[in-house]
């Protein structure tokens, strides 16, 4: 029997013994679980008899990647791992946990038995971890190689209560009955095969199928590129959207979940999630944040520089709020500075030991003893490379030099160190 996954036929999820893994492929699996596919590219014995190595390689990259990605799935053996890019785009399972608590908001009080329906299923990361919060679930995917994999997936996983469909998820919408809620994850790709983050210019175009999405459904979940400015894609789906979630994780932006429902909202609320931060608010309460005066710095003692979420999200205001106290250095700095100490913070938190000017005299004094600094800039003439070249500095250590530009235009470069953790 082959090794590898089917490309033809249409799986279901009961048709989970198409994936055979041989003895000798699975052993080699096995033995070589802990070692770097790459080298044993290059120096693994060929010509073994049953050894399907190519397939083998795929299985021993991916449970790598999945031991930090995707931990369930790494410690479940019977995980079939897709080639090396699939597992590369596809959903952590922190980002995937995210979309199944939200969904478990969304949907409380809908009669039972709840359905999901998945549009997109790709490689079923996300449809894995919403599947378990509903009744049943139904995994849509034209491409019957990962319609297989997925079967097989979400049975060695212990998901029982899906069906696997191998088609065409717009086709499968315009027939389907009336689910509690679907989710839609359009591929980023335009005609041509090129990147794009344009709603419009993705596969399946979620803004011309709103209308017939909220119509079998109550509840639709749209995951879109980071890139998107929110407020300008709430504003595209034309009031139909009741929340918007802003995903990061290690402090990186990985998506944009906008969460539609039947009813015109007027007022949408705004998660900012990273990790285990979580900052809340609504579009009536998405202000412009207060604006520390210009040569005020200098009497500043703290320095927080807000993670990734709140930075795409535009949540300063929500951020203030949050953290009274806080101002920011100037319009465009995105970094905010106090005179008390600030606790527990949505970001990083420092301590400010110096601050300066460009001049000579500022510089010499600001950097007396410093041979090492981590730098960032935020709405200043120079890059980071460009600053440290100019002020010959090593990157590393434990001092953390921001270079920004305050309300009067002055380029202003603060001298920092890490805060304490903050203590409830």
């Amino acid at each position: 029997m082959p090794n590898h996954i089917p490309r033809d036929a249409a799986p279901h999820a009961s048709d989970i013994t198409r994936i055979h893994i041989s003895e000798a492929t699975r052993a080699f699996i096995d033995a070589h679980a802990g070692e770097d596919p790459r080298d044993l590219a290059l120096h693994a014995k060929r010509g073994e008899p049953g050894l399907d190595l190519p397939f083998a390689l795929d299985q021993i990259a991916g449970r790598r990647i999945a031991r930090t990605k995707l931990p369930a799935w790494a410690a479940c053996s019977g995980v079939v791992y897709p080639a090396h890019v699939p597992m590369e785009q596809c959903s952590s399972q922190f980002t995937a946990h995210t979309k199944a608590r939200l969904a478990c908001e969304l949907i409380a009080g809908l009669p039972h038995p709840t359905r999901l329906v998945d549009l997109t299923g790709g490689l079923g990361v996300d449809f894995w971890a919403l599947a378990q919060w509903f009744d049943e679930a139904v995994y849509v995917e034209r491409q019957p190689q990962l319609c297989a994999l997925a079967a097989h997936n979400l049975h060695a996983l212990g998901v029982r209560n899906v069906r696997v469909e191998c088609t065409d998820g717009v086709e499968f919408l315009r027939t389907m009955p009336p689910a509690s809620m679907i989710y839609v994850d359009p591929a980023r790709r335009d005609a041509h095969g090129s990147r794009t983050y344009a709603i419009e210019d993705c596969t399946p175009d979620v803004l011309a199928l709103r209308d017939e999405l909220l119509a079998k459904a109550p509840v639709v979940m749209v995951k879109l590129s980071p890139m998107l400015d929110w407020r300008k894609t709430v504003e595209d789906f034309q009031g139909m959207v009741q929340r918007v979630a802003v995903v990061s994780t290690g402090n990186e932006c990985k998506e944009l979940l906008l969460m539609l429902t039947r009813a015109p909202h007027g007022d949408v609320r705004v998660d900012c999630i990273n990790d285990g931060d979580t900052v809340t608010f609504t579009t009536a309460e998405d202000q412009r944040p207060s604006i520390a005066p210009a040569g005020s710095i200098e009497r500043m003692r703290y320095l927080v520089e807000p993670n990734a979420s709140i930075m795409k999200a535009g949540a300063f205001a929500a951020l203030q709020r949050q953290c009274p106290g806080l101002a920011q250095i100037g319009p465009n700095s995105h970094l905010f500075v106090g005179e008390q100490p600030v606790g527990a913070v949505p970001g990083r938190a420092f301590e400010i030991a110096r601050t300066g000017g460009m001049g000579k005299r500022e510089l010499k004094a600001l950097l007396e003893g410093v041979t090492h600094a981590n730098i960032t800039v935020r709405n200043f003439p120079l890059t980071a490379p460009q600053l440290r070249r100019r002020l010959k500095l090593k990157d590393g250590g434990s001092n953390y030099l921001f270079a920004t530009t305050d309300a009067g235009g002055r380029h202003v470069l603060i001298l920092a160190h890490k805060a304490p953790p903050a203590t409830t």
